[in-house]
C-alpha cells in the first residue's frame, strides 16, 4: 500500500490511508506520516475501530519520546487505569458510571471547550496529541482545530514585529482558575507558570506560527489586562472559520495533531446523559521553546 493524504479543510487538516497503524510501522512509513504532519499539521486515521492501549503507545513512539507522568486533577472515586502514558479524556468514573456534575475531573475537563495548546503549561510542552475514540454520544462532542500557521501568515506586518520576541506565561491557573476551579496547595506549586515564545518557528519547515492557548495569561514586561487583551485579540484572529477544521468523530478514529502549529477545543455535548471516551497519547517536543530563536519576520 501506499500512504495517500487527501485534504479535510484548504488549509489544515487531511485523512491518511495506506497505512495499517495497528502494526510496527517501516522507517519510511513513519517519515511519511511526520511529513504529512509538517504539512497538514492535522491527520485523521478512520479504522473503524479503536486501537488497543498497547498499539496507540506504540505508533506514538514513532514520533518521539512520550510525555513524562505530570500532576493532574483526577476524579473522586481516582483514576480509571495507572498507565501514565494514557490520558482519560472522558467523562467517565472509575466505577464505570458518568462522573458527578460537581466532579473536580468533570469541571476541569470543560476547561477542553476553550481553545488551547496540549501541555502549554510545560516548560517543555508537547509535539504531537494522539487521540483515539472508544465510546461516542449520538450528537455533539465534535473538536476543532485552528491552523497557527495560517492566523500568524494573515497577520499585518507591524503586528508581526511587534509580537515575535514577545513571551508569555502559561499555567493551568489561568486556563483553569477562569472556570472558577480552586486549587490544593501541591497544585498551585505544581502548575507554576513556565515561559513561552509567542512566536514559534518549526525547527523543520521554518514556517513561523502563533503559539496560544487558554493556558497563556500572561506577556513578560506587559500590564496583565493589556496582556490579556493582546491574547484574546489573536486568539480571535486565528481561530477564524477559514482557519478551523471540525473533526466529527466516528468510533475507531485516531486523530494526530501536532501542538506546536495548532490549537484544539472540544464542542459541547450532553455529557450528565451520555459517555463519551477518548483516551490520548503525547509526544514531547523535547526542547523549551524559550531556546528557540525568533527571526525577524520578513
Amino acid at each position: 500500500m501506499t500512504i495517500e493524504f487527501t485534504p479535510l479543510h484548504p488549509v489544515i487538516g487531511a485523512e491518511c490511508t495506506g497505512v495499517d497503524i495497528s502494526r510496527p510501522l517501516t522507517q519510511e512509513e513513519a517519515a511519511a506520516i511526520d511529513a504529512g504532519m509538517d504539512k497538514y499539521a492535522v491527520l485523521v486515521f478512520r479504522r473503524g475501530a479503536p486501537l488497543t492501549t498497547d498499539e496507540q503507545i506504540a505508533f506514538t513512539k514513532n514520533f518521539g519520546d512520550l510525555e513524562a507522568p505530570y500532576t493532574q486533577i483526577n476524579a473522586a472515586e481516582g483514576m480509571r487505569w495507572n498507565n501514565p502514558a494514557l490520558s482519560d479524556i472522558s467523562n467517565i468514573s472509575p466505577t464505570g458510571g458518568l462522573l458527578a456534575r460537581d466532579d473536580r475531573k468533570r469541571l476541569s475537563g470543560l476547561g477542553n471547550q476553550m481553545w488551547h495548546s496540549d501541555s502549554s503549561y510545560k516548560a517543555i510542552p508537547a509535539r504531537y496529541s494522539l487521540l483515539c475514540a472508544h465510546v461516542l454520544p449520538p450528537e455533539g462532542g465534535d473538536t476543532q482545530f485552528a491552523d497557527m500557521r495560517a492566523g500568524y501568515d494573515m497577520l499585518d506586518r507591524k503586528t508581526k514585529l511587534s509580537i515575535d520576541d514577545m513571551v508569555c506565561e502559561h499555567s493551568r491557573i489561568f486556563s483553569k482558575g477562569a472556570l472558577g476551579i480552586p486549587f490544593t496547595e501541591a497544585e498551585l506549586k505544581a502548575f507554576a507558570p513556565v515561559r513561552q515564545r509567542l512566536v514559534r518557528t518549526h525547527r523543520k519547515t521554518g514556517r513561523k506560527s502563533l503559539f496560544l492557548s487558554s493556558h497563556a495569561g500572561r506577556i513578560e514586561g506587559w500590564p496583565v489586562p493589556e496582556a490579556q487583551i493582546l491574547l484574546r485579540e489573536l486568539t480571535e484572529h486565528a481561530t477564524q472559520r477559514e482557519f478551523v477544521y471540525a473533526h466529527r468523530w466516528q468510533v475507531g478514529d485516531l486523530v494526530m495533531w501536532d501542538n506546536r502549529t495548532t490549537m484544539h477545543r472540544a464542542r459541547q455535548y450532553d455529557d450528565r446523559v451520555y459517555p463519551r471516551d477518548l483516551r490520548r497519547t503525547t509526544s514531547s517536543d523535547g526542547v523549551m521553546t524559550i531556546e528557540q530563536t525568533a527571526a525577524k519576520a520578513a
